[in-house]
């Protein structure tokens, strides 16, 4: 294969595309079917019960040029990809009302169609929804549900919700640093929404409805499954472009740039989150993102980026040496480190518990730590407190392997019983010499099946040979060098 060839191959190995319509345009999404978020309705009526609404927020128009991004329990709940939506869940008649605002046909003319209350035989058509209003009518059909008296329990979400580039967890730190500012101090969006039904519709006892959808999106379906896959091959082929591009003098932000190109190319619509490309000691930093360094010899680098295709993520990490060759003591921790980790990914099937995975593999990395030999007591230490680190994790009944992924790329859910076919999450176990602040982690997607575990990211190797046979290939940034900024 020439190089040219091969170049282009990065490219076309995983073109999948989620978008269609008219003219560029689509209204409603391919990926899932009505019956789909019907049957996710059908649950969430199952759970509040008959003498309960529930009401789901939809995302704002965002306040920049940035495209619109609907929140992810909305989308979860109905497919609908239009600014300041509600969806409003009847338990008794278990009927979905949407709430939209009217057309604005300047904005329209401008950025194209989008769907409003004026396309509500549209909407059931497309979505199942049973109902379409104007959502300057939500806040007078919540309060004749006070005039009847039926229905005296409303739920809706507490927690703030998960849009563009963030998951749960990353806003609420975003509510705890407003909340601490002194002079801002401003609610959630979420928090607004509650404190609004508690005055105006006092008749409604409010109930948080996370712990409801969470427990569904602990779950994933196929085509959910499906999407997560997609994004864990967008981010493989993206750290593999990673590799094969990297060298002595250029920057981390350029590998940022390598990714960006991989994910969009391939029909993803953002990323998962702003991506950590870490060399030399800025791999100490878990999270370090600043981006800015530029890489010289003998540095071991960490990069760990992922897409965000049709709402669904994935979260794949790597490591590899900047010039190409694992030097002495990096074949030594690293080396090491894959043994252990790998006893972990080995021991992951259904029907146990994470505790149950931990301890086996546990019992595997003592016997690796009694083969290996190291070169200096500080990293025969940091090996040793990484195995005993494991080992008492593997103590805690609850304890868990990595983190849940999904909608988000820390996805939600709360489980610590036996792992069941649909759970999705990846492990990042990681070694660390502080003396040296060495920093050593990997990271996979893993999918429970029914008969075992399918670690869709396997395929991009880990191993030492593997990775320093891909950095001896051309990379896309030598077929296209940095602009001389200077002299244009």
């Amino acid at each position: 294969m020439t190089r040219r060839a091969r170049f282009v191959s990065v490219l076309v190995v995983v073109s999948f595309s989620h978008v269609s319509g008219q003219e560029g345009f689509s209204l409603f999404t391919k990926d899932f079917p009505p019956e789909e978020f019907t049957q996710r309705r059908a649950a969430i009526y199952d759970a509040i019960g008959p003498s309960a609404l529930a009401l789901v927020q939809g995302a704002p128009m965002p306040d920049n040029n940035t495209r619109f991004r609907q929140s992810a329990d909305f989308f979860y709940l109905c497919g609908i990809e239009s600014p300041h939506a509600y969806l409003l869940l009847d338990g008794a008649q278990r009927r979905a009302t949407l709430f939209l605002p009217h057309r604005n046909e300047a904005r329209e003319r401008s950025e194209g169609k989008t769907l409003s209350a004026e396309d509500g035989e549209l909407i059931r058509q497309l979505s199942g929804i049973e109902a379409v209003v104007s959502s300057d009518l939500l806040h007078e059909q919540l309060a004749r549900y006070g005039r009847t008296q039926t229905i005296a329990t409303l739920y809706t979400p507490f927690a703030p919700a998960e849009g563009f580039a963030g998951g749960r967890d990353v806003g609420l730190r975003g509510v705890a640093e407003i909340a601490s500012d002194p002079l801002d101090g401003r609610p959630s969006r979420a928090g607004q929404l509650i404190q609004l039904i508690k005055t105006r519709l006092p008749h409604f006892d409010v109930r948080n409805l996370n712990p409801i959808i969470d427990n569904l999106r602990l779950i994933k379906s196929p085509r959910e499954i499906e999407l997560i896959r997609r994004a864990t091959i967008l981010s493989c082929e993206a750290l593999r472009e990673s590799m094969r591009s990297t060298h002595p003098g250029i920057y981390e932000h350029e590998l940022d740039g390598v990714a960006k190109f991989v994910y969009y190319r391939n029909g993803a619509q953002g990323e998962a989150y702003y991506s950590l490309v870490a060399s030399g000691r800025n791999a100490w930093y878990p999270h370090y993102n600043a981006g800015k360094r530029q890489m010289q010899d003998g540095d071991f680098l960490l990069m760990d980026f992922a897409p965000d295709y049709g709402y669904y993520m994935s979260d794949i990490t790597r490591q590899w040496p900047v010039n190409g060759k694992f030097n002495a003591w990096q074949r030594e921790l690293y080396g090491f480190y894959v043994k252990c980790y790998r006893s972990i990914l080995k021991a992951i099937r259904p029907n146990v518990t994470p505790q149950q995975i931990k301890q086996e593999a546990a019992a595997e990395m003592e016997k690796i730590l009694a083969s290996s030999r190291f070169s200096k007591p500080v990293y025969e230490t940091a090996a040793k407190n990484f195995v005993s680190s494991y080992k008492s994790g593997a103590q805690n009944p609850r304890t868990s392997l990595g983190h849940w992924v999904g909608m988000g790329v820390h996805d939600v859910g709360s489980d610590s019983g036996p792992l069941r076919p649909g759970m999705v999450f990846t492990i990042e176990p990681a070694l660390r010499v502080p003396e040296e602040q060495i920093y050593i982690r990997l990271e996979d997607l893993i999918v429970i099946t029914e008969t075992g575990a399918d670690i869709i990211s396997d395929y991009l190797p880990m191993d030492i040979e593997g990775i320093e046979k891909i950095m001896k290939e051309e990379g896309m940034l030598e077929r296209y060098p940095r602009i001389d900024l200077k002299k244009k």
